[in-house]
């Protein structure tokens, strides 16, 4: 029998509970709906309003993942959803705006990857990202020399950066924009990927794969209006229950072993009592710069 559930007022059938999502430490469906739950306030803010993507894995990552834009069959009505354009016409997208829904979402086994705009005003960022994806037998190691580098030189321009972990490989920078388009935004990160490429032996700003062996791709084009990036604190769909975690500036200039900046879910409570979110700045209207 499927539990039933009431959270704000919703009454949400929470299934599976017992069903271990990652063999290589035992974590089950229910420590996953606690960690987001437990998650919920600084993972809600970065989720608002913002259309979502969905990378499902109800199996474990060792099962089949599937990628969906769509609101999927049985969706509550009182699920918010966003009319986004797409290149065959518009359609609707979710909102996860609140706990309840949080919750209802995370029940699907999900990876959370949201866009670098918000509902309403589509394909105009107020983010800036920088996605470093280290090509072996790099790791996120060197990601944290090219994202110091990075850092400074965003800083020239006035745009305060901010890093995590994208919980896979590699590591993403955010920075607040003023409201601008996607497309512009792209362009000055593709600049930034170039200069880094010709400043540091180990940067490629190609996507191709024989380029990347021991180097770190700065990717750019995760700022295109039709593109999204895993969602701070969300869980991946790794062997392990790894989370796209904040760090600070500190933790990136001392890593000289990967596994310093490898976080779990069961760390993260610690972590948002010791640091709180350090994305929160993100959110501060003052913090937004102009893009050159």
């Amino acid at each position: 029998m499927t539990p039933v559930t009431e959270v704000e007022g919703r009454r949400l059938a929470l299934s599976n509970l017992e069903k271990v999502l990652y063999p290589a430490t035992g974590f089950t469906k229910g420590e996953l709906l606690h960690y987001y739950a437990t998650t919920a306030g600084p993972l809600l803010a970065h989720l608002r309003d913002r259309p979502l993507s969905f990378l499902r894995f109800p199996d474990g990552p060792e099962g089949q993942l599937f990628f969906a834009k769509n609101p999927p069959p049985g969706t509550p009505e009182w699920v918010e959803t966003a009319e986004v354009p797409r290149s065959d016409g518009p359609t609707r997208q979710i909102l996860v705006q609140d706990l309840a829904s949080l919750v209802w979402a995370a029940n699907l086994v999900t990876e959370f990857h949201t866009p670098q705009w918000r509902a309403g005003t589509p394909g105009v960022a107020d983010r800036l990202v920088l996605d470093l994806d280290p090509g072996p037998p790099a790791t996120i190691v060197e990601c944290c020399e090219v994202a110091l580098w990075l850092r400074e030189r965003l800083a020239r321009d006035g745009i305060e950066a901010y890093a995590k972990t994208s919980g896979s490989k590699g590591m993403h920078l955010l920075a607040a924009v003023e409201p601008t388009s996607s497309d512009r935004v792209t362009a000055y990160a593709k600049t930034l990927a170039i200069e880094a490429e010709r400043a540091l032996p180990r940067v490629t700003h190609r996507m191709k794969r024989e380029l990347r062996p021991g180097k770190v791709f700065v990717d750019f084009s995760q700022n295109a209006a039709k593109k999204t990036t895993a969602t701070p604190y969300t869980l991946r769909a790794r062997p392990e229950p790894t989370v796209s975690a904040p760090v600070t500036w500190q933790e990136v200039t001392a890593c000289n072993d990967p596994a310093k900046l490898t976080f779990r879910a069961p760390d993260m409570a610690a972590r948002l009592q010791d640091h709180g979110d350090l994305l929160a700045p993100l959110f501060d209207p003052a913090e937004a710069r102009p893009v050159p």
